[in-house]
């Protein structure tokens, strides 16, 4: 590789790297006023894996339930069961689940969140 194709390499790394970082912030600020809504601190929005976990208890699933994510296939199921459920909780619809708390989650997140939806205690299902 000459210098031209390293310098590339380096600025497409770069640049994914801050569109990732970027889009990261962007959820973590909306799903921190999600957070507050279901009762927890918004700071464990920050917080990669106790995220994913505090969002699995908003759904009303145990916490354990985020060990299913490491699962390659049945992690895009059980992500949108549990954007279905935590729509769910504060009033919203499937249809609105599933594009915008699944597809969309940024959207979703910051509709729910500074939005007038309320919490609502999930339903023991077992």
């Amino acid at each position: 590789m000459n210098n031209a194709e390293e310098l590339f390499t380096a600025a497409t790394i770069t640049s994914f790297s801050a569109v990732g970082l970027a889009f990261y912030i962007l959820l973590a600020i909306a799903v921190w006023r999600v957070f507050s809504k279901a009762g927890y601190a918004g700071i464990l929005a920050l917080i990669p894996i106790v995220n994913l976990i505090i969002l699995v208890k908003i759904a009303g699933y145990s916490g354990w339930f985020v060990l299913l994510y490491l699962i390659p296939v049945v992690n895009v199921i059980i992500a949108a069961f549990v954007a279905v459920r935590v729509g769910e909780n504060f009033g919203k619809g499937p249809v609105f689940s599933i594009f915008l708390l699944w597809l969309f989650p940024i959207i979703g997140y910051f509709i729910v969140g500074l939005g007038n939806a309320t919490y609502r205690e999930p339903v023991a299902r077992y």
